[in-house]
């Protein structure tokens, strides 16, 4: 079976300062290259972080005889959970954003399909609306949410 994938059969290496502008054509192989070294980073950062979390939830146990140093270790763990419920999530859209690079569609809006800009992808890579349709959105959310 043949691969339909997007992705160029050699790796390209992104230069340490390179910063996609929009100046240049928008998601060349540089910039797609840029932006899946961005998220693979943000990705291992993630699970680093929760497999640390891991491990601080493994080696605790309840043996707090007070019951205000008990309920704060189990406040504690609880938020632990919650963080790498949050981190599960965020991974699960690193990764949807690298199946869009690898399929080509990394970048465009999904609802107007024009380019997301530059600017909302660095602050946001796993951004898949335009600023102008992420805001739209989020009116019609809060119009729905009123009624």
């Amino acid at each position: 079976m043949q691969e339909t994938s997007s992705r160029p059969e050699t790796p390209v290496a992104v230069p340490p300062d390179y910063r996609p502008t929009e100046a240049e054509p928008f998601m060349n192989s540089l910039m797609q290259a840029y932006f899946r070294k961005k998220l693979l980073n943000w990705r291992n950062e993630l699970l680093s972080e929760s497999t640390d979390t891991l491990h601080h939830l493994q080696e605790g146990g309840f043996d707090e005889a007070d019951d205000a140093d008990r309920a704060s270790v189990e406040a504690t763990r609880a938020l632990e959970l919650r963080t790498r419920d949050r981190a599960r999530k965020l991974i699960s859209k690193i990764d949807e954003a690298l199946e869009r690079i690898a399929a080509g569609a990394y970048g465009f809006c999904e609802e107007t399909h024009e380019p997301i800009s530059i600017s909302r992808l660095e602050a946001r890579p796993i951004a898949t609306l335009s600023l102008e349709a992420q805001e739209r959105h989020e009116r019609m959310e809060r119009t729905h949410r009123d009624e």
